[in-house]
């Protein structure tokens, strides 16, 4: 019976160094070193050996080590609310695409809108030496980032404000999109209009519940308590807001939905419903233009990547003050909000 050839187990965390380059090419780590970085002063057949070595076994440059010696890493931090998300893909993707430009790595990360573990993910990154950071915050004081940001981390908070600490932030229109979105639905006859937002301590939340306000306030329109509901956008909490402001003799002929999951569940509510509702919801979704959702658009790509230009351009020693730099939305009427009262 003939042998099977066995070949070495893998070492599955034991990488392959300079060292075991010059042994198997036996070479100094001198040369391995100038073939390594491109250096000149290593003959071609020289060159050729090393090159083998480093081939066959599978060996990588540190580049961690070699940024290191520079003060930078070459890398940044992303931490976001929910990855699964629609609203943070675009603006990932669009983060990536400026530190990729700018030679750097991109490190994602979830808070899961829990601040204590918002603060964890931060400081594990600036544990790994990232040169900065993107926070969309989950909480509401940022102090424990105040060291890291005198060490040199380049901090710009997106979507919502850094709590008791001053810091750049790029941010949405909130309160003028829910604004204009609500006045769109006065403008085609209503006056009994609901809004079903996301939790009280989020600061879209407030600016989004502010701008509603203030549009029925322009038209002169009392707001009845039992027309605003705030709290998790799980679907069984929106479910049960959405079906308690269409019930009982004067429900109301209009919705305003505060973000995109709370969006999709109020479509859904609404096309159980016998009742025909007006719509407009904060945060496109997806299919919204076939369901004929209207909605305020807010550029996801546009604030990811405007938070990562100025991330750069403080890493490369912009020294302003703090800046706040407010994105505006866009309404685009599908069909949903331009139902009139039943």
């Amino acid at each position: 019976m003939a042998e099977t050839a066995r070949h070495p187990e893998p070492r599955y965390g034991t990488r392959p160094t300079m060292k075991d380059v010059a042994a198997r090419a036996g070479v100094g780590l001198k040369t391995v070193s100038r073939v390594v970085n491109s250096e000149p002063g290593v003959t071609p057949d020289t060159e050729r050996r090393v090159q083998e070595a480093i081939d066959a076994l599978g060996f990588r440059r540190n580049d961690s080590a070699r940024v290191l010696r520079k003060g930078r890493t070459a890398s940044i931090g992303l931490v976001l609310e929910d990855l699964a998300d629609p609203f943070y893909g675009p603006l990932s993707r669009a983060v990536e695409e400026v530190a990729r430009a700018h030679g750097a790595l991109l490190i994602n990360g979830s808070s899961a809108e829990d601040p204590e573990r918002e603060q964890e993910l931060v400081l594990a990154l600036c544990a790994r030496r990232v040169d900065g950071l993107i926070v969309i915050p989950a909480g509401d004081d940022h102090r424990y980032l105040e060291p890291e940001i005198r060490a040199g981390v380049a901090t710009v908070f997106v979507d919502r404000p850094a709590g008791r600490i001053d810091a750049d932030m790029v941010l949405s229109d909130s309160f003028g999109g829910a604004r204009e979105g609500v006045a769109h639905l006065v403008a085609h006859g209503h006056r009994r209009i609901g809004f079903i937002g996301d939790r009280p301590r989020i600061h879209t939340a407030t600016e989004r519940l502010r701008g509603y306000h203030a549009a029925m306030a322009d038209a002169g329109i009392t707001v009845e308590e039992d027309w605003v509901s705030l709290g998790p956008t799980e679907p069984e909490r929106v479910r049960t807001a959405t079906e308690t402001m269409l019930a009982g003799p004067e429900p109301v002929t209009a919705l305003f939905a505060g973000n995109n999951r709370v969006t999709v569940t109020v479509v859904r509510v609404l096309a159980e419903s016998e009742r025909r509702t007006a719509l407009v919801g904060f945060d496109d979704i997806e299919l919204a233009d076939l369901l004929g959702i209207t909605v305020v658009s807010q550029d996801a790509a546009a604030v990811g990547r405007t938070a990562a230009e100025h991330l750069f351009r403080r890493l490369d020693g912009a020294g302003h003050a703090p800046a706040r730099v407010e994105l505006p939305t866009r309404l685009v009427a599908r069909g949903s909000g331009e139902l009139p009262p039943a």
